[in-house]
């Protein structure tokens, strides 16, 4: 997957498993030199959202985060290369992702770029009471002016000409 993509012309590699998928994985991505996203997930795709439970949501991501970088760092990938990701429905309860919302400060003290999707994510359709993710722009929107806000330096999004409507908006009254 990562060869291919960066073969095929990505200009930015993403993993959901930061790298734990292949003991190669790493290496790999060195090699390379593209920018990674690690994102942090409790357990695997099939079990993530089975019982995540974390001591403190923001803290102990931050922590795990924190060592992954440092691995990523010393097997020869580049710093201003990485990219985190604290993984916002991947392996969280609805409380655990609003925590994370609530502290996206703490991970600047990464010092790594911030990536965050929340577009359409079942918490916002938990909160506004909507099952159907096509119709959780505004409480997507919402969300990604609130990382935004925060200081986050990359959103991934569905809605992308509402989002930079939004966006425009946003800068706009903020300047």
């Amino acid at each position: 997957g990562l060869v291919k993509g960066a073969s095929e012309g990505a200009a930015i590699l993403n993993d959901v498993s930061s790298l734990y998928g292949s003991e190669k994985s790493i290496k790999v991505v060195s090699s390379l030199g593209l920018p990674i996203i690690l994102t942090h997930m409790q357990g695997i795709p099939e079990n993530m959202q089975d019982n995540p439970t974390y001591n403190a949501a923001p803290f102990d991501i931050f922590d795990w985060l924190e060592t992954r970088v440092l691995d990523c760092q010393k097997s020869g990938i580049m710093s201003k290369k990485i990219i985190i990701d604290p993984g916002i429905g991947f392996g969280k309860t609805l409380n655990h992702n609003i925590e994370i919302l609530s502290n996206l400060g703490i991970f600047h003290g990464l010092g790594c770029p911030i990536c965050i999707g929340v577009s359409r994510k079942s918490f916002i359709g938990n909160l506004g009471k909507e099952n159907n993710p096509k119709r959780r722009l505004a409480g997507s929107l919402a969300a990604m002016l609130h990382c935004v806000k925060e200081g986050v330096q990359i959103i991934r999004v569905h809605d992308v000409k509402e989002t930079v409507q939004a966006l425009s908006v946003y800068r706009s009254i903020k300047q």
